[in-house]
């Protein structure tokens, strides 16, 4: 074993031990006065309750999914006895790593509102430096997690390296599944809080947004960080650990041995020092405009994917110099992610012209708004796909993927980990927005005064523009992920033919040993072409279970917003003196009717996401299941970037207008706004990031019950 085989575990330790150091950082800067205090004291224990109570529902789906992954591999014999634990690792770290985010988050806000009172460029700090607790603990402890296990396989166990890779996609469905309660939940938590609190708050009552006086307010803020913060960080665990694990299952395939295993992790290496080196060049001016803002968070960005391709091209000269068009598909998925950052960036910020024009058409009324931000979030979509299309066939070209077909995917694979090296400080600018989001509800509800609250404005702004690009990042790599993780579906198809006894397949009149055949056998062997109507039946029901995922999020988060509306209600009619400020509104039962509600409304969703591909696998078999893939993919990837974009745009518009512009707040131009802003919120913050987890579980469920479509026929 190469000395340079333990940088892995090296750079997964530096990550960690950097999140250990931001979060002191953080912890020594000044909490404010007493107010600031219990206000962000409350905050932390509806988000921490919030969690246990999650954890607690997700570990009896845990208990229950091990239970048939321990059946699949000791009864049937179609998995590897390892994929049960592998599962539940993978799930308890993406789990840790919203914990320790979600602390971190939480601990920050009353501590950047205080700094806001002497300084923007402090506020802007301890923000971000909080954000990067939650990317750089997801990379760490993700890496950390794939060498122990490629360790303990490949070199305790001493398992073959192609059983190696396959059985460590295992525990990314752990991830998977944990990533899918945390957005799903948290998503429908924070959206019917937040559409609650304003639906009651702004429109009936024309108070401002986090007034103390609005018992939703804190469950509003508690939202943010179980969606933003715990949510999206399960969320790109799940494609960081998803796009690592199945490029190295390809490398194997595409005959690159061992160096083309651990190049993807050597990558992530590269991206965790890239991305710290990153964050120390993220600082402002005083005086800095939202224009400065973005270019200090641009510069940051921009200096750790410069770092990162350079030290991918030493990674692949030393580990893979017979094929260096591996090096530009890397470059080709970094380039990829900042182009559909810009793109979000101009379809969701105030500082261009889609969501000006849909302030504009508060001229007329929330129809108008309406109509404008689903036109703006439809017409969004177009550079998005263009991109990946572009970046999908450079990075299968330029390995040779027209010559090798199984190189090409493992091209399009280490494009999606390239895309995600930087995932440390792109989380981080995604992690960035919540906590500058409760830290001006913090000092609203505080009463800090008008020079506090135009600062935390500001961020909090700036926030809505970098959780916008985070999600369309987040998209933008899911997509690429998901085209990896069906290549590795194929591969562990291979695999379980052989645990099933199968050493050989006919193609074309030709008897092929299995693990000779290449993936184009496969697609002959199991009639996977457009003429197949299992593979179109498949691509119908993808298509169909976006839309209706969708819906299930959608109705889940108006359902809980209208118990929440009904309760606030029923304080400002039941306990007097709340409106005048005499009397303080009962902010823990809030909490507590959102996140039973949420906890409850989830579960359906889940099951849809879990089952189906199972359903899909028994009935059509491995060409019912790739057409099922590849729908949902298509449809998923699409839909997702509609709805987050016009989310975005709503929610900017809206506070373009409370900045001064077409009458500023309380005026029936902002009412309009809030409206469509009351929309956009489940598109942006529910179901739209939601998909991501939808596109990807799915196959991570394909991949592992592989050999349960394989032996179904023979069972009965």
């Amino acid at each position: 074993m190469n000395v340079f085989f333990w940088l892995i575990p090296l750079g997964s330790l530096l990550a960690l031990f950097f999140t250990w150091l931001f979060y002191q950082q953080m912890k020594k800067w000044p909490v404010g006065n007493e107010k600031m205090v219990q206000i962000a004291k409350a905050v932390k224990q509806g988000a921490i309750a919030y969690l246990k109570q999650q954890y607690k529902v997700v570990a009896m789906f845990f208990i229950a999914a091990a239970i048939f992954f321990a059946f699949l591999a000791f009864v049937l014999k179609v998995q590897s006895p390892w994929v049960p634990l592998a599962f539940l690792t993978g799930g308890f770290f993406s789990g840790l790593a919203g914990y320790i985010g979600m602390q971190t988050a939480t601990s920050a806000s009353s501590r950047t509102a205080e700094a806001a009172r002497h300084s923007l460029s402090s506020a802007l700090k301890i923000a971000f430096r909080s954000g990067a607790v939650m990317g750089l603990v997801v990379v760490g402890l993700g890496l950390f997690n794939i060498f122990l296990w490629f360790f303990i396989l490949r070199f305790i166990l001493h398992y073959p390296l192609y059983l190696t890779t396959t059985a460590m996609l295992s525990f990314g469905i752990g991830a998977s599944f944990q990533a899918l309660f945390a957005r799903v939940g948290g998503g429908i938590f924070t959206k019917a809080a937040d559409v609650g609190a304003d639906l009651v708050g702004k429109v009936e009552a024309g108070i401002p947004e986090d007034d103390p006086r609005n018992p939703a307010v804190i469950a509003d803020q508690v939202g943010d960080n179980v969606g933003d913060v715990a949510g999206m960080g399960a969320d790109l665990y799940e494609s960081y650990c998803g796009s690592i694990l199945a490029t190295a299952a390809l490398g194997v395939a595409a005959g690159l041995n061992t160096s083309g295993v651990i190049a993807p992790m050597f990558i992530a290496v590269a991206g965790i020092v890239a991305s710290i080196i990153g964050i120390y060049f993220i600082r402002a001016k005083e005086d800095a405009s939202q224009k400065n803002l973005l270019a200090a968070l641009s510069r940051g960005i921009n200096i750790s994917t410069i770092l990162t391709i350079i030290l991918s091209g030493l990674i692949i000269y030393f580990l893979l110099p017979q094929n260096f068009g591996i090096f530009g598909a890397i470059v080709v998925g970094l380039i990829t992610g900042i182009i559909i950052g810009k793109a979000t960036e101009f379809y969701t910020s105030a500082n261009f012209k889609p969501t000006r024009e849909i302030a504009a058409q508060s001229e007329n009324g929330p129809a108008t708004v309406i109509i404008e931000g689903l036109s703006s979030g439809m017409k969004s979509t177009l550079a998005p796909v263009l991109v990946v299309s572009a970046a999908t066939l450079l990075a299968f070209a330029l390995p040779g993927g027209f010559q090798n077909p199984v190189l090409g995917l493992y091209g399009i694979g280490i494009a999606a980990v390239g895309m995600l090296s930087t995932l440390g400080i792109t989380l981080a600018s995604d992690a960035y927005g919540p906590i500058a989001d409760n830290a001006g509800g913090n000092a609203e509800m505080a009463g800090l005064g008008e020079e506090v609250r135009k600062r935390t404005d500001a961020l909090d702004s700036l926030g809505n523009t970098t959780a916008a690009t985070g999600k369309g990042f987040a998209i933008g790599s899911a997509a690429l992920t998901a085209l990896a993780l069906i290549a590795a579906y194929i591969e562990e198809i291979k695999v379980s033919l052989e645990r099933v006894g199968i050493k050989f397949i006919e193609v074309a009149n030709q008897i092929i040993p299995v693990r000779q055949a290449q993936f184009t056998d496969f697609m002959y062997y199991y009639e996977v072409h457009l003429l197949n109507p299992k593979v179109i039946v498949g691509l119908l029901i993808g298509a169909m279970i976006a839309f209706l995922f969708c819906a299930l999020t959608l109705k889940a988060v108006g359902r809980t917003a209208g118990k929440m509306v009904g309760e606030v209600r029923r304080q400002w009619k039941e306990i007097p003196g709340i409106m005048e400020g005499k009397n303080q509104p009962d902010y823990i039962s809030c909490v507590q009717i959102v996140t039973k509600a949420a906890q409850r409304e989830m579960i359906l969703p889940a099951i849809l996401s879990v089952v189906v591909p199972i359903i899909i696998g028994l009935i059509l078999g491995v060409a019912g299941v790739i057409g099922l893939l590849v729908g949902s993919l298509a449809c998923g990837f699409i839909l997702a970037v509609m709805m987050a974009n016009a989310g975005g745009a709503w929610d900017n518009a809206k506070k373009y207008i409370e900045a001064g512009n077409y009458g500023g707040k309380g005026s029936e131009n902002h009412k309009a706004a809030v409206i469509g802003d009351m929309l956009g919120d489940p598109f942006k913050d529910t179901s739209g990031p939601s998909l991501n987890i939808l596109i990807k579980l799915m196959a991570m469920i394909s991949i592992v019950v592989a050999g349960l479509t394989i032996i179904m026929p023979k069972l009965f």
